[in-house]
Order: structure tokens, then sequence, then C-alpha cells
């Protein structure tokens, strides 16, 4: 039972709409089943009421037709006779027979009877004693009474019509009143099905219809005044539900877009301090006030009360304060006006709290991959920790200044090696140029000596003081250049200088020297050229000092466009040991120098045939890779 009112209670609107078609339909069936019954009633009534009327004119016809004879006197006419059956066949007329069938206990049925025995008993034997009695004839008292009894018999027809009449009209009135009552319940079920259905389907499809446009427009507070157990009632339950789910779906993506939208933001104020910082502290990674503007950059964006950076001691003297806006340090040695610390702590509880002044203090040490540098100290609010991100911001930062201060220690190292290598430089450069100037002198001083002791050869002394006035106008050229650029100035390309070299060789040593040079696809850069020229130069002047030789050459080839081989040859005396191995001659250990900044190898050996040969091997570019002009070499160059 429970089950069948819940489904009924939830299937409502369809049952209101089920019964009130229901009870239409009943009404109208129940309306025309009594119209049909109404109809069969009246159905022959008519033709009923033609059929007493026109026995009223048959009796008057009889009543005639007898007084007339009489008055011809004539008797037993068979007019008469024909006159009294055909009143006899409409007295037994099917109409009436079936009216009386239909009603038999009426009024109808109970004043036909009473006609139809008036006839048979009164006026029917008065008719047929009057016009078949034969003379003597009846009296005319006779006739009278026939005449009397006739008005009285159309008396009783008239009152028998007059009941039919009356039946007839009493069916159409009751036809009337079934229709109107049919009507009238129609329409009173139709008007109640109206209003039940406006109550309970219109209203809650329009309460449901403009909460749905208002729920489409965004106002998602919308919802169903109407709910019940019923299609419609469940139906903006349902809509409720759903809009209530929507609501709370879009709060919730709504507070996590804004959560989002706030992650974004501050992701991308970590970013920007990020770039900052970091464009900061690359560009001028020794500079305090890159760090006090990283600092109050950290500040602002963790919220923080203030914040210290220090150094570690180095080399024994104390430690260095990079940026502070807490105040001075406060592990400050003996001297309190000194601005450094004695220590830079925290290195031993790196990323802990501790309470200072009424600040949280945060240690972060200030280190790259190979070593620390200092800590940074972070004033933080009491009671306030760093979020996972301010953390992983904090870490990120912290690493790129430990960086920053490593590059600048490296920078600074770089600096010192670079400094002693521009020592040894201009050491070479002296050895190769104004050295080897001087030693010609000294060589050509030597000579002189004994020659001006012997006034016999001072033609020789005037050659030899001719040779020492070219080398010291040679080396005070070779000063003034040193002293421009701290190296020999190239002047032409690479094969000039390479020519003018041999030949100035060739000349100081009256050695006929040749030249085979060959570049080919090799490209050589200016730094390779300026030590290529010094391994020769230096290369042709131990040919002139120590070999003894009556001839040289030079030979320069670009081997697979990947590596110039460069030849210095003679054929002298070849070398000795201590010359062979090097570590007793300085200009062997430059040679060797040169090389190994050339990335490639020299050799000191025997010549085949006699001699000494120094080979030199790099590895150079190829000159297809790069621009026409810088890769062209020029034609090979050859001297005798």
């Amino acid at each position: 039972m429970y089950r069948l009112r819940d489904a009924l209670a939830k299937r409502s609107i369809l049952l209101l709409v089920g019964l009130a078609m229901l009870a239409v339909t009943l009404i109208s069936v129940a309306g025309m089943s009594a119209s049909v019954v109404v109809a069969e009633t009246v159905q022959g009534s008519g033709s009923a009421i033609n059929v007493a009327g026109s026995l009223r004119r048959l009796t008057h016809r009889i009543a005639s037709l007898v007084v007339a004879d009489a008055l011809q006197e004539r008797y037993a006419q068979d007019r008469v006779v024909a006159a009294i059956e055909h009143f006899e066949a409409n007295l037994q007329h099917p109409s009436l027979m079936r009216v009386m069938e239909r009603e038999p206990g009426s009024v109808f049925a109970a004043t036909y009877r009473g006609v139809d025995a008036a006839w048979r008993l009164r006026l029917k034997p008065l008719f047929i004693e009057a016009d078949g009695g034969g003379p003597p004839p009846p009296s005319a008292e006779y006739y009278e009474k026939m005449l009397v009894e006739v008005d009285d018999f159309v008396e009783q027809l008239n009152t028998l019509v007059a009941v039919l009449e009356h039946d007839t009209e009493a069916s159409i009135r009751q036809l009337r009143s079934t229709l109107a009552v049919a009507i009238a319940l129609t329409v009173l079920v139709v008007a109640g099905a109206l209003y039940l259905l406006n109550r309970s389907l219109h209203r809650p499809l329009a309460d449901l219809l403009t909460s749905s446009t208002r729920f489409a427009r965004g106002d998602f507070s919308a919802r169903v005044q109407r709910t019940g157990r019923d299609e419609l009632g469940r139906a903006g339950a349902t809509f409720n539900q759903m809009a209530e789910e929507i609501s709370k779906l879009y709060r919730d993506l709504e507070r996590r877009v804004q959560a989002k939208t706030a992650e974004l933001q501050r992701t991308n104020r970590s970013l920007e301090l990020l770039y900052h910082a970091i464009s900061r502290l690359y560009h001028a990674p020794a500079a305090p006030e890159t760090y006090e503007a990283t600092l109050r950059d950290i500040e602002q964006i963790l919220g923080l009360d203030g914040s210290f950076a220090c150094l570690q001691p180095k080399h024994g003297g104390p430690a260095v304060v990079l940026a502070s806006s807490i105040g001075p340090c406060r592990e400050r040695g003996g001297d309190e006006s000194a601005a450094d610390c004695a220590a830079c702590s925290g290195a031993t509880a790196p990323w802990t709290y501790h309470r200072e002044d009424g600040h949280d203090i945060l240690m972060v040490p200030l280190r790259d991959a190979e070593r620390s540098y200092g800590m940074l100290r972070l004033a933080l609010p009491a009671g306030q920790r760093l979020q996972d991100w301010q953390r992983q911001l904090l870490e990120a930062l912290s690493r790129h200044i430990g960086m920053a201060l490593g590059m600048a220690r490296r920078t600074e190292q770089e600096r010192l090696l670079a400094l002693q290598e521009e020592r040894s430089i201009i050491a070479r450069e002296l050895h190769d140029s104004l050295a080897q100037s001087l030693s010609y002198m000294k060589i050509q001083v030597s000579l002189l000596q004994p020659v001006l002791a012997d006034p016999a050869r001072s033609a020789e002394a005037g050659v030899i003081l001719a040779d020492l006035r070219d080398g010291i106008t040679s080396a005070y050229r070779q000063l003034r250049e040193l002293l421009g650029s701290f190296r020999l100035k190239m002047e032409g390309d690479f094969r000039t200088l390479l020519a003018n070299t041999v030949e100035e060789y060739a000349a100081r040593g009256d050695l006929p020297i040749g030249l085979d040079a060959d570049l080919g696809g090799c490209h050589l850069t200016p730094n390779q050229e300026i030590h290529v020229l010094h391994i020769v130069r230096e290369a042709l002047s131990n040919m002139l000092r120590h070999a003894r030789a009556q001839r040289g050459w030079v030979r320069i080839a670009c081997i697979e466009g990947r590596e110039l081989s460069v030849d210095v040859e003679d054929d002298g005396v070849g070398l000795h040991d201590a010359a062979e191995d090097g570590h007793h001659h300085y200009g062997l250990t430059i040679m060797r120098e040169r090389a190994l900044g050339l990335q490639g190898q020299i050799a000191v050996h025997p010549r085949a045939g006699g001699g000494t040969r120094v080979a030199l091997r790099f590895p150079v570019a190829a000159a297809a890779f790069l621009e026409p002009e810088a890769a062209d070499g020029g034609p090979p160059t050859s001297t005798a």
C-alpha cells in the first residue's frame, strides 16, 4: 500500500491529467447514452400523435356518413363499414402499439384503453345500429344521442393526443436536462483540471524556467521554490541539487583560480626578483650595492624585518659585512667601532631559527657547489616561519649569491693568473726581441774588441761598428714597439712578416735561408701567427748562433686543412746533448711554452743528412669554415 501511494504521489500530475480525461470521457459517454435513450423514447411519438389526431377526423367522418345515409334513407352502406374499418385500423396503428408496449402502465396506456373501450362498447355499436337497422329508421333522438357520444369520444381522443404530446415534451425536457448536466459536469471537471494543472504544472514549470534562465545568466543563487514528491517537485528538487553542486564547484573553481592567480603572481614576483638579482649578481658580483639591493628585494617579498649578509674570514682577517638592514654585526671583536665582524658564524646550524631582540633569525648559508662563502641572517617577526615557496625562493637566491661570490673569487684568481701570464709574455717578448738584439750586439762588441786592438784591422772594425749600429737601431725600434704594446708590432700580413723575418736573419748571418710556405686550406688566428712568427725567429736565431750552418730552410705546410707543420732546418753541426733536451736553453723553453699555447707540440732533433730540424705541429681551423677574405691565405711563398 505504501509503495502504491508513493508511486501515485510520484506521478500525481500524470494521474491528475488521466483522471480529468477519464472524467470528461465518462461524462461525455453518459450524456450521449442518455441522449440515445431519450431519442429512443421519443422515437415514433410524432407518428403516434398524427395517428391519434386522425382518429378524431375518422370519428366525425363516420358520424357524418351515418347521418347522411339516414337523411337519404339509405342503410347498410359499404362506405360506413369501410370508414369503421379504417378507424379501427388506425386505432391499432403500430406507432400507437409501440407506445403502449414501451410504457404499458403509463397515462397514455390507460387513456388508450379507455378510448378503445369507448369505441368498441359504445360508439361502434351506435354507428352499426344507425346504419344497418333499416326501416323503420331511428328517431331523431337516437341520432342526437349518437352525436353526443361522438363528441364525448372525440374528447377522449383529444385527451389521448394531449397525453402523447405531454409525454414527448417530457422526454425532450429530460434530454435537455441530461445534456445540461453533462455540459456542466464537463465544464466543472475541465475547470478543476485546469486549476489543478495550473497549480501543479504551469506554476512549477514557470518557476523552473525562470530559475533556469537566471542560472544560465550566471545567477548561481537561483533556486526553484516548489519541490515535492510529484514529477515537477522532484524535477525542482533535482534542479536545486544540481544548482547547489554547480555553485559549489564554481565557488571551488573560483577559489582555486584565485589561489592559482595569487600563486602565479607570487611566482611572477619571485621570477622577477630572481631575474633582477641574478642580473645584478653576474654583472657586478663584487659590488656591495648589488647585495644591498638583493637583500632589500628579499625583505620585501618575504615580509622580513631585516637582513644581514657576511663573508667568512679569509687569510686570517675579519669577516666582511656585505650588507645589513638590522644594524651592525653582533660578532664584532674588541674594536666596537670596526664595521666588519670577527666571525661569520652559523655554518654549523644552517636553516635554523633562533631568537634575537624579539625576532626569529633564520641562518641561511651562502655557498656554491664547491665551498661555503658566508651566511645570510634573516630577521622574521616572532613566531613567523617561511612557507615552502619562500624557502625554495630563498634557497635559489642564496645559491646564486654563493655562485656570484665564487665567481668573484675565481675572477680575482684569474686576474692574478692573467697578471703572471702577462709578465711571462713580457719576459718572452723581451727575450725574443730586445734580448736577441742585445745578444747580437754583445757578439758584435766581442768581435770588435780584438779588431780595435789591431790597427791593421780597422776596416773590419768599421763593418762591425756598422752592424752594431744597425743592431742598436733595431733594438731601439723593438724597444719602442714593446713600450707601445709590450709585443712586436704586426705590420702586414703573415706571409710578408714571415718573408721579412727570413730575409732579416739571412742578412744577419750572411746565410742563404730558403722559405717555402703553403698555408693552403688552413687559417691562422692573429695569436697563432704571432706565436709561429716568434718560434721561427727563435729557431733562426739559434741557427745563427749555434749551428754554423751553410744553408737554412723554413718550410710551412697545411696538412689536410686541420694541422699546420712548421719546420726550420739547417745543415750545420747538429745538436749537442744539452741543447737537445732543452732543459738548459731558455729559448727552447719559450718555444715549448708557445707550442703548448697553440695546443701543439714542438720537437728539436737531428736533420737527415746533417744539421738540426725544429718541427712544430699544431691544430688549426679549416679555411672552408671561414669568410673568403679570412680564408684567403694567398699564393704559396717560396724563396731561395
